[in-house]
């Protein structure tokens, strides 16, 4: 769902980005490395650069996505983790269309799958995810996904029991003059489940909507389309970690709902 300091991009452009298999389980994949850099960060030092690492594949059984970050705090420290800390994600799906072999449509969905997620940062901050997931066809849009997770928190929040969570990831790319815009991005939606507000200095409700806006630039300069992107990325956040935006804890923290824009430059591989 979250990255300790900065967002999560969901699959982002590399799904089109994959290239086939001819033989083997594996049928495509894409790699990246992204640049960003951005101010008024909440909770965490407001300055923050952020390198990551995306895998995004396709397999015989489903696909997977998996990122991880290494965050600079540009010389601040930060309480417990001084000047730099890590997350990732890694998120299999199977799907149930090319494990049954038979074709899945209903409306919009095109393919039901059981979805996962295991996010990992530092010290105890870890959570495991699992839900159904769906494949939709969406006019003009290059992929949507939509999944439904149970999430279970075993980190330093100490929200003491399960929450939901539903995220919706995107991709679009719109053609401008002799290239093209993509935008992409996620939104994760965790609601409250019975006994997660038993703590009042969190709480298992918070959104966090995550889209970037990023020009082509390698196919304008003729270095090859969806190559080289540069762009800015959008991160609104509310009680940022689960944490109460004007509870007990933000009295050390400060707010935390977080409203921030970064710039970014993506390199896919």
């Amino acid at each position: 769902m979250k990255r300790t300091l900065t967002s999560l991009i969901v699959a982002g452009g590399l799904l089109a980005a994959g290239q086939a298999m001819a033989d083997g389980p594996l049928l495509w994949q894409g790699n990246s490395l992204t640049y960003l850099n951005g101010h008024d960060y909440k909770v965490n030092p407001g300055i923050q650069q952020t390198v990551t690492f995306e895998h995004a594949s396709g397999w015989t059984w489903g696909d997977m996505f998996m990122f991880v970050d290494w965050i600079n705090y540009n010389g601040e420290a930060d309480s417990g983790q001084g000047n730099s800390t890590y997350y990732g994600e890694f998120s299999p799906r199977l799907s149930y269309s090319k494990l049954s072999g038979n074709t899945f449509s209903f409306g919009p969905v095109t393919d039901v799958l059981l979805a996962a997620t295991y996010e990992r940062g530092e010290d105890r901050n870890r959570n495991y995810l699992l839900g159904p997931g769906f494949d939709l066809a969406i006019p003009g849009f290059d992929y949507f996904q939509l999944n439904f997770y149970y999430r279970k928190p075993d980190g330093i929040t100490g929200v003491p029991s399960g929450q939901w969570q539903i995220t919706p990831a995107w991709s679009y790319t719109l053609p401008v003059g002799d290239s093209d815009v993509l935008i992409d991005g996620f939104i994760d939606w965790v609601v409250n489940s019975k006994g997660s507000e038993s703590k009042g200095d969190y709480v298992s409700k918070n959104l966090h909507i995550n889209p970037q806006i990023k020009y082509d630039l390698g196919k304008a300069l003729n270095m090859g389309e969806k190559k080289v992107y540069v762009g800015i990325e959008y991160d609104y956040w509310s009680n940022k970690y689960g944490i109460r935006d004007g509870g007990p804890v933000s009295e050390f923290v400060g707010k935390t709902d977080q409203n921030t824009f970064s710039v970014i430059a993506k390199v896919n591989f």
